[in-house]
């Protein structure tokens, strides 16, 4: 009873009175848009592209522009994730097999005459694929709109070392144009073990992120360093994860020369040295956890393992 009584719950978000939030119907094109959104739609129609409607959204009232790009004038934001040519090629053939075209992309403007989509990469490869001249997007002028990019891109779901990838990217970019306190961009990249995972990820393409996250979500926070100071911090702590996870893998080598099979050997391994394992909800100091780890590693003894030990394991598969 007492273990229950620790338990919290999670609050639910209040759900809204219907019809209690945003803006009528007719109303969306009516009144008088900005100057950055008039100035928008003059570098759609300077470009080569066609404007299609000026309008607020429905629930916050901003103004964007409904319009129609060349597909030669519009990239992807230079940091996001790499393209799954297969799923490149699922869209293609849905949208070629539909005939129509009717997801519009997410575009800003780049500063240099073009366009950058945070949310369309994947629509955008497709049309090319396709042969397509031209896209329809949802030009917003806001060019920071492009920095929220994880809140945005829900075309694809990310895996672990996607998103991490394209935080890091994100947080280098930003470092050069608004270089702020890491901790004021926490909308922008979600959650800060993500920083660290991608520092990883850039050194080494194939490193075992899902094993470590769970450790990473309780050590880590955005740090009050100014953006490019906390990059470098961010890759000395890669650093000493990378040195982690080899010593990790020798000690999967060694329960494998002992004979054990399993998908789910390093996270046995990670859980073992793990020191937070037995401490639930504890915070703790990243330096010092990975410190413990690493040493935990070292010693680690394959031949006091026993098979029942491994049977039960789970956790992050390797990768």
């Amino acid at each position: 009873m007492a273990e229950a009584a620790k338990k919290t719950t999670r609050k639910r978000r209040k759900k809204a009175e219907p019809g209690s939030r945003g803006i009528a119907a007719a109303e969306l094109a009516a009144g008088s848009p900005p100057a950055a959104t008039t100035d928008a739609a003059a570098a759609i129609a300077k470009g080569g592209g066609a404007v299609l409607a000026v309008f607020r959204d429905p629930l916050g009232g901003h103004w964007q522009v409904l319009a129609a790009l060349p597909v030669d004038k519009v990239e992807p934001t230079p940091y996001q994730r790499d393209l799954s040519d297969t799923h490149v090629a699922r869209l293609a053939s849905a949208i070629d097999r539909l005939g129509r075209y009717l997801d519009p992309i997410v575009a800003v403007p780049s500063g240099t005459g073009t366009w950058w989509t945070p949310n369309g990469h994947h629509r955008l490869a497709a049309l090319r694929q396709l042969g397509a001249r031209t896209v329809t997007a949802l030009v917003v002028p806001e060019t920071e709109v492009a920095h929220r990019i994880l809140v945005l891109n829900t075309e694809k779901a990310h895996n672990l070392r996607e998103k991490a990838l394209e935080v890091s990217r994100l947080a280098e970019a930003l470092a050069s144009l608004d270089d702020r306190p890491e901790k004021e961009f926490e909308t922008e990249f979600e959650e800060p073990a993500l920083l660290t995972l991608g520092a990883c990820y850039r050194q080494n393409g194939r490193f075992a992120g899902g094993a470590y996250n769970p450790v990473l979500k309780r050590v880590e926070a955005f740090l009050a360093h100014k953006l490019s100071k906390a990059l470098a911090v961010r890759k000395e702590r890669a650093d000493k994860l990378i040195a982690l996870d080899e010593a990790v893998n020798d000690a999967v080598k060694a329960l494998k020369a002992r004979g054990f099979e399993s998908p789910y050997l390093k996270a046995f391994v990670v859980a073992r040295v793990n020191p937070l394992r037995f401490k639930r909800g504890a915070k703790a100091e990243f330096d010092e956890t990975i410190e413990k780890m690493l040493a935990g590693a070292l010693k680690f003894d394959a031949g006091k393992i026993k098979a029942d030990q491994v049977a039960t394991a789970g956790g992050a598969a390797e990768e």
